[in-house]
């Protein structure tokens, strides 16, 4: 199936509140989990690549108490949210939340840089990529997860049933949007071959669900 993108930011009001109160605590935990498994630092500094409305980055802080955790967004209005949930968390100073857009400089040296579904929003995949390439340092650990793109638009339909069942209205055209706009895994294995990651491993963790995960040499 053709790639339709959408747009890049999803920041409007509507969206970006029904968005912070659906419930993603399952496939954001398992990103959670699946990174902490991933490194074997006991401290350091994670950058968050599109956190959103802050609940990766949250759930971050509790699971990395030593880490501090940087969350970087270019919606204002998902920005708001996101640290309106910090502070309801009591995570203000494991915490920091940055407003900027990729391809952006990256804050500090990070040990770690993470993303979840932010690929999919990108008019260029590459900026990503490319900005984990030239600015992770050696030894930065790498882990992004994006929805998969399916072979058929009879197949999204059904993934949106299973999955959004009951959801917003909003919720539900974005997902299905979002499944449409997703990457498939090869065409993720050429992008990072032309950003210079093809060392970085690719996995499915779920049946809508991709995950890149590595180090940085």
């Amino acid at each position: 199936m053709q790639r339709l993108p959408e747009p890049e930011l999803m920041d409007a009001p509507e969206q970006t509140q029904a968005y912070a109160d659906a419930d993603f605590s399952e496939s954001n935990q398992s990103f959670v989990d699946a990174f902490v498994a991933l490194s074997t630092d006991r401290d350091g500094t994670v950058i968050d690549l599109g956190c959103g409305p802050g609940d990766i980055c949250i759930r971050l802080a509790h699971a990395l108490p030593d880490w501090k955790v940087i969350g970087l967004d270019a919606g204002p209005n998902m920005l708001k949210l996101a640290a309106a949930a910090v502070k309801n968390a009591d995570q203000n100073e494991q915490v920091e939340l940055v407003l900027d857009q990729l391809p952006c400089a990256i804050p500090g040296s990070p040990t770690a840089i993470v993303s979840n579904s932010l690929l999919h929003h990108l008019p260029d995949p590459m900026s990503l990529w490319q900005t984990i390439a030239d600015q992770a340092p050696s030894g930065c650990w790498v882990q992004v997860m994006d929805l998969h793109r399916p072979d058929s638009t009879e197949r999204a339909k059904q993934l949106v049933e299973t999955y959004a069942e009951g959801a917003p209205e909003v919720l539900v055209t974005d997902f299905y949007n979002s499944l449409l706009a997703a990457y498939t895994t090869d065409e993720l294995a050429e992008q990072l071959a032309q950003s210079g990651l093809a060392q970085l491993q690719i996995s499915r963790p779920s049946d809508r669900h991709w995950l890149v995960q590595g180090r940085i040499a």
